[in-house]
């Protein structure tokens, strides 16, 4: 089995648990989607689905933290925010509304302490401290940053619940001009 397999499977069931959450995504799924030979998903995730599922969640919060510190190095936080929610916008239209983030996905099907809770707590931590660090940069004190870094990934993660609910980017884009502008006034 290749790497190349392992981490297709592992990018495959991020997307599904996007589309779908944790609890309605298979192995099965996984390898339909990804392609790869069933016995693979045994030889590269001995700990079961969620093995797979903390991986593939850690993959694409180190994705996405990557993105946004990209964005909030190249110059102001509510450019980086503008264009985090304008990325995001644009993954659910072309995803045809399917597209969701998978941390949020699977957070929504948690029912209690499993171990993929600290997954999930650790990426949205994760990028909460982006988005802080970013504002504390431009002088904002450091309650005010927690609370606006917070309420970034918040409006984020519930627009697009909205958005994929209605199948319609009306409210997404409601939310995101709502927090520039909380953003700019506050900065």
């Amino acid at each position: 089995m290749t790497t190349d397999s392992r981490e297709k499977m592992i990018k495959t069931a991020a997307f599904l648990f996007g589309e779908r959450g944790y609890a309605a995504t298979s192995f099965q799924d996984v390898l339909a989607r990804s392609g790869a030979p069933r016995g693979s998903i045994y030889h590269h995730f001995p700990g079961g689905k969620e093995q797979l599922a903390a991986e593939a969640l850690r993959w694409y919060a180190g994705r996405t933290r990557d993105v946004m510190a990209a964005g909030t190095a190249d110059g102001p936080t509510v450019e980086a925010v503008a264009g985090y929610f304008a990325a995001t916008a644009a993954w659910l239209k072309k995803s045809d509304f399917r597209g969701g983030c998978p941390i949020g996905s699977v957070a929504l099907d948690m029912s209690g302490d499993e171990p993929l809770r600290e997954v999930v707590a650790e990426a949205f931590a994760d990028w909460r401290r982006i988005v802080e660090r970013s504002l504390l940069s431009e002088g904002c004190d450091p309650e005010t940053a927690r609370s606006l870094a917070a309420l970034v990934i918040a409006a984020s993660e519930g627009a697009l619940m909205l958005a994929r609910t209605s199948r319609d980017l009306r409210d997404y884009t409601a939310v995101t001009a709502q927090v520039l502008a909380h953003l700019r006034a506050v900065l």
